[in-house]
């Protein structure tokens, strides 16, 4: 199902340098006898790695979307040390390459931008602070607010020790029965060895302060949004993506699944989550 090829859609893969000289992979996924109608950049999840996306690249596909994104580095595929991120800027850079990747394979077709996760909350700094030229963004499940924030003695940790020791690693903590109501995400995901468990000191402190800062600045959001959380999450909370779209007021449209878990495209209701992303993105052509 989810790691199997589909039968409807054409497949590529290419790679690039970064500005600090790492190699990034990337692939994409284009509809079979057309011209894409839109192409959907997207940024992952962290630990993860973009070809988990292929069964969302079928959905799209089937509207006449492409689908194209790039392991993140230190992620997948690509190069950089597990699950460390060296500054946000340096992250927000490898999102512009993306983009630029896109434009240049696909010319002239509207770009839209999908972050999922770790990738949700950077597609909402990126435009925050970068204001893209895209159609819109989609971000789901973004960690603005999660558990981390009550243990007290952890965020101290990666505050203290993301200065002294940023490289080191430690798990992340993913809870993976709380990825989907599905029983064989978490057995695909434990299984994949392109999926790690990496988090650096260095990452949590970035990443504690992009929370904030982004959470802070949701009102300045300057484009189109499209927010996707589940109210079941436990990994992220959903009332930090309510609390963002509650401050765009009429340039935003947020849709909470009650039982929805993390991976609202893994749930077993996944079809109509693709429903309301490729209606969305159709509505902003």
């Amino acid at each position: 199902m989810f790691y199997e090829k589909g039968e409807t859609m054409n497949h590529f893969e290419t790679r690039w340098k970064s500005d600090d000289g790492l190699e990034i992979f990337a692939e994409g996924w284009t509809p079979d006898n057309s011209g894409p109608r839109a192409v959907i950049c997207l940024v992952h999840g962290i630990g993860e790695h973009i070809h988990r996306y292929l069964h969302v690249a079928e959905a799209f596909t089937r509207e006449g979307f492409s689908l194209f994104g790039a392991d993140l580095r230190g992620h997948g595929r690509s190069e950089g040390p597990k699950g460390h991120f060296p500054s946000i800027e340096v992250v927000l850079r490898d999102i512009d390459l993306l983009l630029a990747e896109a434009l240049k394979r696909f010319p002239g077709v509207p770009l839209f931008l999908y972050g999922h996760s770790l990738g949700g909350i950077l597609v909402l700094n990126y435009g925050l602070k970068v204001n893209p030229r895209v159609r819109g963004v989609i971000s789901t499940s973004p960690p603005l607010h999660t558990s981390l924030e009550e243990q007290k003695v952890k965020v101290l940790a990666a505050k203290a020790f993301g200065s002294l020791i940023p490289s080191f690693t430690i798990p992340n903590g993913i809870d993976v029965s709380a990825l989907s109501h599905d029983p064989e995400v978490a057995k695909l995901y434990t299984r994949d060895p392109l999926v790690h468990n990496r988090l650096s000191f260095g990452f949590g402190k970035i990443m504690l302060g992009v929370s904030k800062w982004t959470l802070d600045h949701s009102s300045e959001f300057p484009l189109p949004l499209l927010l996707l959380h589940g109210k079941s999450d436990t990994i992220s909370y959903s009332s930090s993506s309510v609390e963002f779209a509650a401050a765009l007021k009429n340039n935003c449209k947020v849709v909470i699944w009650e039982n929805g878990y993390h991976e609202l495209h893994n749930e077993t209701f996944r079809e109509e989550v693709f429903k309301v992303m490729t209606d969305w993105i159709g509505n902003h052509l």
